[in-house]
């Protein structure tokens, strides 16, 4: 696992009013599931989705239901712009996360160790409830700044999973914006570009590995795509996320 360090500056890029949606009801075996594939097509989100900017003053990208063979997906279209879509949660943090995702292309201009170069294919947040008290001055500083000018409500501490360009799968490091959000990244260049790719995560452990310490409770999740720093242009599709008890999470296959 690599560890890199990088600067701790605010970007605004979390950007969502947690309460807008009621934490849905888990299934009889204690998983939950956020299904894009019971949706019809078109730009209306399902139930508890909402759309969130990652920046104020760039363009928003185009998001959408639309079909993937028999299946619908969510895809983000993101040519020089930044848009995802957030959903608040309230879960216990002992979780495993699955869920699919392709791209067309990697982000060739991209770096996650450089706020010109934070821009990714495709990322995939779940954000936890940090006590303030337990935040740094400069970021509780950077926070209370960011609710002013935004207007909402700002996860205190969120992991940040990838598709990056260039770095090793296995990469943590600090967002180059938000050092409280830590950037995993689970897929890395082209060679598996065009392919849908199965993901399933330890929250709590990947939480562990990223901060230190154990895991709080998890308030949302959140799928995203970006080139708004690199000015590039990359689509990106989502599948069903589940939320699981570990002992209970499916074995990684990828399609």
């Amino acid at each position: 696992m690599v560890s890199l360090a990088a600067p701790m500056n605010n970007r605004f890029t979390l950007c969502i009013m947690f309460g807008l949606a009621a934490s849905p009801a888990l299934a009889a075996d204690g998983s939950l599931s956020l299904r894009f594939s019971d949706s019809t097509t078109g730009s209306q989100l399902p139930v508890g989705w909402k759309n969130y900017p990652m920046s104020r003053h760039k363009a928003k990208a185009d998001i959408r239901l639309v079909r993937d063979g028999d299946t619908t997906v969510l895809h983000i279209d993101a040519n020089r712009s930044a848009g995802g879509i957030a959903h608040a949660l309230k879960l216990s943090p002992e979780q495993v996360l699955s869920w699919r995702w392709k791209v067309d292309h990697s982000v060739a201009g991209a770096n996650l160790e450089k706020k010109h170069g934070d821009d990714f294919a495709a990322r995939v947040y779940v954000f936890f409830d940090v006590p303030t008290s337990a935040l740094t001055f400069g970021e509780r500083l950077k926070l209370r700044v960011a609710r002013i000018a935004m207007g909402h409500e700002l996860p205190r501490a969120a992991l940040c999973y990838v598709w990056d360009n260039t770095h090793p799968v296995g990469t943590i490091a600090p967002n180059a914006y938000y050092g409280a959000v830590r950037t995993i990244v689970l897929q890395s260049g082209n060679a598996l570009a065009g392919q849908w790719r199965n993901e399933h995560r330890d929250v709590a452990a990947d939480f562990r590995a990223a901060f230190g310490r154990q895991a709080p409770q998890i308030t949302g999740v959140a799928v995203a795509s970006d080139t708004d720093n690199t000015k590039g242009h990359v689509n990106a599709w989502f599948g069903d996320l589940t939320f699981s008890a570990p002992a209970a999470a499916p074995e990684s296959t990828d399609e």
